[in-house]
């Protein structure tokens, strides 16, 4: 299986879609409920999204045939290919979508392909408010816009990426401990919040502003984001050699058997390589 070929394809899938929401990114898009988990953000859906996963799928489904590769998407039934195959494609055609419908940047497109054992090989995401493409194959490097990408962190202070703000988010006072030590840890002067974005975005922004982290506290409910927020941008922080892991630094399921949710395991970025 060539990876690279098919990396270049979920490029261009990718790209794909970011075209079609770069289209619609300043009108009034009517907002449509479906099945989620408990939060309203997992809830939310538009035409939008729908148009996202149709382009995506056309450029997909010909390497599913070529290739027997099985298919995980968000906005259709999970059919279990994706535990009967070798390897699966893991699309979440537009994460973000509340920013989206609030005109705040945060919203992305992510695909990747995982195996079956959660493996993930392949990660592409494309931030279509910047025009910025992210993407990483298993043992050969991430890239920036196909540029080998070669983090820098200059902050002395700790970025922290969350979609919620921290005064909105339950156990508010458990997470600002976490914050407080790393910024102790680090030796850094204070913390900033970066709040609004999906999952993808927020994971990026980690990258993108370090010091910084972004973690999901386990929790009963369903919810937490779901296997395609995590899974194009774990490939990317593999790479890189930064953790993305679940709340308590173990693996991350990403072919979970009882479900898409994360909430149980909770999740874990986190960009602390030395400041240049």
């Amino acid at each position: 299986m060539d990876l690279q070929h098919l990396a270049n394809i979920a490029i261009e899938a990718a790209l794909s879609a970011g075209k079609i929401i770069q289209k619609h990114m300043n009108d009034n898009i009517v907002v449509e409920q479906k099945e989620g988990g408990y939060n309203y953000a997992s809830q939310v859906i538009t035409k939008v999204d729908r148009e996202c996963e149709n382009s995506i799928i056309s450029h997909l489904m010909p390497t599913c045939k070529a290739f027997d590769i099985g298919l995980l998407s968000e906005e259709t039934k999970d059919d279990g290919t994706r535990f009967e195959k070798d390897v699966f494609w893991c699309i979440d055609p537009m994460d973000g979508t509340l920013a989206f419908i609030n005109k705040h940047p945060g919203f992305s497109v992510a695909i990747a392909l995982i195996a079956r054992d959660g493996t993930p090989i392949i990660g592409v995401v494309f931030d279509p408010s910047t025009e910025t493409l992210y993407h990483a194959i298993k043992g050969n490097g991430a890239y920036k816009n196909r540029s080998t990408w070669n983090i820098k962190n200059t902050n002395d202070y700790l970025t922290y990426a969350t979609d919620k703000t921290l005064s909105d988010t339950p156990k508010s006072n458990e997470i600002r401990v976490i914050l407080n030590n790393h910024k102790a840890n680090l030796g850094l002067k204070g913390i900033k919040e970066m709040s609004g974005s999906g999952a993808v975005m927020c994971a990026i922004l980690v990258l993108e502003n370090g010091p910084a982290c972004f973690l999901k506290l386990p929790k009963k409910d369903l919810g937490g984001g779901s296997i395609w927020d995590y899974a194009a941008t774990t490939c990317i922080y593999h790479e890189l050699d930064l953790p993305a892991t679940d709340f308590n630094g173990e693996i991350l399921d990403l072919n979970k058997k009882d479900g898409t949710f994360m909430n149980h395991q909770g999740v874990y970025y986190s960009n602390f390589k030395k400041r240049n």
